[in-house]
């Protein structure tokens, strides 16, 4: 019998290891919580609800599952009745509205501005504090730097509307890297909206630019949005067109588009592919010599065309592959890049887990756990999200409890 492993997860992960434990804890939470002495939820009703049938709870029970378990129903794999309205609902629309107009707030500044004069330097200031950027974004994640740096491309699309010539020029082509960096933390912070909207502002300012290497970049910012969707033929229509004059781009922006169109082959299952197109961008790695403030991971980041071959193969479920590969990878990237470090310690317990190694899967997610709660980023939350469906075969012995434990405060911090 078919069985409702989301809401038995999230009851292991609360700690109730027994239906019976479970039943006697929700009844006690929605006593105290709805004042209530004749509120039950009996162990046969939790047991068919674990079951293939689990049906749909009373409202005020849906309440209960929610304030104890932090998820509504119907995320916890119960079958939701035609006209469902959940209780928040209403008050989630506000807060959407709300959040997206924070997050366009920066790129969308009403116009006429006063003119003002333009000084060039600001271009090495503005160049300068984006490196700076970058690397405050491996120590600290994305929640404490979206406000800095999008304020920052606000200030950048005003002195845009007064500069001239050249200097308004470099203005636009340093505003997409910066709003390029903004669409990255909100992707890095698990808003996909977030992210495609200004992940459409750099399209729009790279276009403005005149600038093939950051339309090429722009078009390679879309295709990371698509990978994070799933959408693999999107991710390689996009890198397509980023290299359809090739030849006309710097090598940084090439081995991008050949990285990213290898992500896309992941998804539709094309293994021979992933590893010509990583071959191709590992031949053109020599050849990275611009000077371009942005774009410059293949670089910066030790090992980066074998992070992503190895994330690739355990897209592709070639867990033994993709372990050895994270191994070698993990020994060259430093302590200092906590949250890289976390995403890749977890994509390593998953590939753990694909080479029936449930053991090592533990112990490696326990490490990349402790960064996910410092960091709070969403991508690493996802890659745990993804090792627990892998770990799914072990979910009722010893270790796969173990692993609810550890993941417990990754799923309370989100």
């Amino acid at each position: 019998m078919s069985r409702n492993d989301a809401l038995r997860a999230a009851r292991l992960r609360t700690g109730w290891r027994t239906i019976e434990a479970a039943a006697t804890a929700i009844t006690e939470h929605g006593q105290q919580l709805l004042d209530d002495r004749q509120f039950t939820v009996s162990s046969r009703t939790w047991r068919r609800w674990e079951g293939d049938r689990p049906g749909w709870p009373a409202e005020e029970t849906a309440i209960v599952i929610h304030d104890a378990l932090g998820r509504w129903p119907e995320d916890l794999g119960f079958t939701t009745p035609p006209g469902w309205i959940r209780p928040e609902r209403h008050e989630e629309e506000q807060v959407s509205r709300h959040a997206f107009a924070s997050v366009t707030a920066a790129a969308l500044v009403a116009g006429p501005v006063a003119p003002q004069h333009v000084d060039p330097a600001l271009i090495d200031y503005f160049q300068q504090q984006l490196e700076g950027h970058y690397r405050a974004d491996m120590f600290l994640g994305p929640h404490d730097l979206i406000g800095t740096v999008s304020a920052q491309y606000q200030l950048i699309d005003k002195l845009v509307r007064s500069a001239k010539g050249e200097t308004r020029c470099s203005l636009l082509r340093v505003g997409a890297a910066y709003a390029a960096l903004v669409g990255w933390l909100y992707q890095d912070a698990g808003d996909m909206d977030g992210a495609a909207f200004w992940r459409g502002v750099t399209q729009e300012i790279a276009m403005r630019s005149r600038d093939p290497h950051l339309i090429g970049y722009s078009l390679v910012n879309q295709a990371q949005v698509r990978t994070d969707l799933g959408d693999g033929h999107a991710v390689v229509d996009l890198c397509e067109a980023a290299l359809d004059n090739a030849d006309q781009l710097v090598p940084k922006v090439r081995i991008m588009a050949m990285q990213q169109q290898a992500h896309g082959a992941s998804l539709t299952g094309e293994r021979r592919l992933v590893d010509q197109l990583i071959d191709q961008a590992d031949r053109l790695l020599p050849r990275v010599d611009d000077n371009l403030p942005w774009g410059n991971a293949c670089r910066r980041t030790p090992g980066y065309l074998e992070v992503q071959r190895a994330t690739c193969y355990g897209r592709l479920g070639l867990g033994t592959e993709a372990g050895r590969l994270w191994a070698q990878v993990l020994e060259v990237v430093p302590e200092t890049a906590r949250r890289d470090r976390g995403a890749y310690m977890a994509r390593q317990a998953t590939a753990a887990a694909a080479a029936r190694e449930p053991d090592q899967a533990v112990e490696i997610a326990r490490a990349a756990a402790t960064i996910a709660v410092e960091t709070r980023s969403a991508r690493i939350r996802r890659e745990l999200t993804t090792l627990e469906r892998a770990m799914r075969p072990w979910q009722d012995a010893p270790i796969g409890r173990d692993l609810a434990e550890i993941l417990g405060p990754v799923i309370e911090r989100s």
